[in-house]
């Protein structure tokens, strides 16, 4: 099976893709009102890794345990600060509009939004509690 990561160029080419990516992404989170305040006590150093990490397996396809852990790890700001589908799709477009500044090519950006879209109900917390 070809993933994304290989689509991309494998994992050397993609190192230097993913931490320009996470750098302008959280650039762009970090102005935007709507979202910023879930990172007020965040590390953003550790958050900047986390994402490395997430955007890495999203592109490799080996995302088992993807979807609990992200339910785990979202799960505080659901239930206590109030994340929402609102917050979900400002971030996702953030994540769109970094992917399209870096010239990723249309049919990849696709591929990448269609991965992360499917994570939605796991970080709102919403509907069974399964991993996958």
């Amino acid at each position: 099976m070809i993933t994304l990561l290989d689509q991309i160029g494998g994992e050397a080419a993609v190192d230097a893709a993913v931490d320009a990516a996470v750098d302008i992404f959280y650039k762009k989170m970090m102005a935007d009102d709507v979202v910023q305040p879930f990172f007020a006590n965040t590390n953003m150093n550790n958050q900047a890794k986390k994402q490395k990490l997430f955007l890495t397996t999203v592109l490799s396809g080996t995302s088992k345990g993807a979807l609990a852990y992200m339910r785990r790890a979202h799960k505080d700001l659901v239930h206590n600060q109030g994340l929402t589908d609102v917050h979900f799709d400002a971030v996702a477009h953030h994540l769109q509009d970094t992917l399209e500044e870096l010239e990723v090519p249309a049919n990849l950006i696709a591929q990448i939004m269609e991965s992360v879209g499917g994570m939605r109900d796991a970080v709102l917390d919403r509907g069974e509690a399964q991993a996958a």
